[in-house]
């Protein structure tokens, strides 16, 4: 009995591993689709989506699964007809929260994170409820193990229009996330792409006019619990081994 229990447990880990990795593949797809349909299908002329591509090689999506992304992104399958869409609520402990969305069903997709929000006692708000407490932002982010010299990559950074540059994480999982204008956002992101290559992210996003330091362990995990949750379904773009999801304390 006791063989067959853990050959259960064993069976019960690999489904739900299985079933994560599929997670992780569809977001990866979805946001290939994104990319490749918001310029050229050619990683070469499109930054968006070479960086797309670049995440999905980073978990090891097949070759063909990419190739077959790029190719859907042409087509017009119903399935595949993704949209950006930006939500705003308020998560655990009145913070405000600004989710971006991939989703072919908008009604789908605000029923499963006005469930989300609900569970965790927050609750999903209308357009322009939470976004003035943000500015708009481009993002671009690099492993600091992948960059020789700070001071050069601030520099250059700098010389490009960017308004700041941030530090987070510690040892391997050490980034740097240079933020600028989002009417600058494709000369910063070109111009650090051809100095130091595709960064693990470049994108548009949202950062906090003010930070609050969450000093609650309770308060920590319940976020902490609620970002899993957002981080755990299919509809939500993933931000490759980072996931930056930025929250603003009211």
């Amino acid at each position: 009995m006791a063989g067959h229990s853990q050959f259960a447990n064993i069976k019960h880990r690999k489904g739900a591993q299985d079933a994560k990795r599929s997670k992780v593949f569809t977001k990866l797809r979805k946001e290939i689709i994104i990319a490749a349909r918001s310029g050229p299908p050619t990683p070469d002329l499109n930054p968006r989506l070479r960086a797309a591509i670049a995440s999905a090689k980073a978990e090891n999506l097949p070759k063909d699964k990419i190739e077959a992304a790029i190719k859907s992104a042409q087509g017009n399958a119903a399935d595949d007809s993704y949209e950006e869409i930006t939500y705003e609520g308020y998560g655990p402990g009145s913070t405000a929260i600004v989710v971006h969305a991939l989703s072919n069903n908008r009604n789908r997709t605000a029923g499963e994170l006005r469930h989300i929000f609900s569970k965790h006692g927050g609750k999903l708000g209308e357009k322009g409820s939470i976004a003035y407490l943000f500015d708009h932002v481009g993002l671009v982010v690099y492993k600091a193990e992948s960059i020789e010299s700070f001071d050069a990559l601030f520099n250059l950074a700098t010389s490009l229009g960017a308004i700041d540059l941030e530090e987070d994480g510690e040892g391997e999982d050490k980034v740097y996330a240079i933020i600028c204008s989002v009417e600058d956002f494709g000369k910063v992101r070109d111009g650090l792409y051809a100095q130091y290559s595709d960064g693990e992210l470049a994108r548009l996003s949202w950062r906090p006019k003010q930070r609050v330091l969450v000093d609650s362990p309770e308060l920590n995990t319940k976020l902490m619990n609620f970002l899993n949750d957002l981080e755990d379904t299919t509809t939500y773009s993933m931000l490759r081994g980072t996931f930056h999801l930025w929250v603003s304390g009211t």
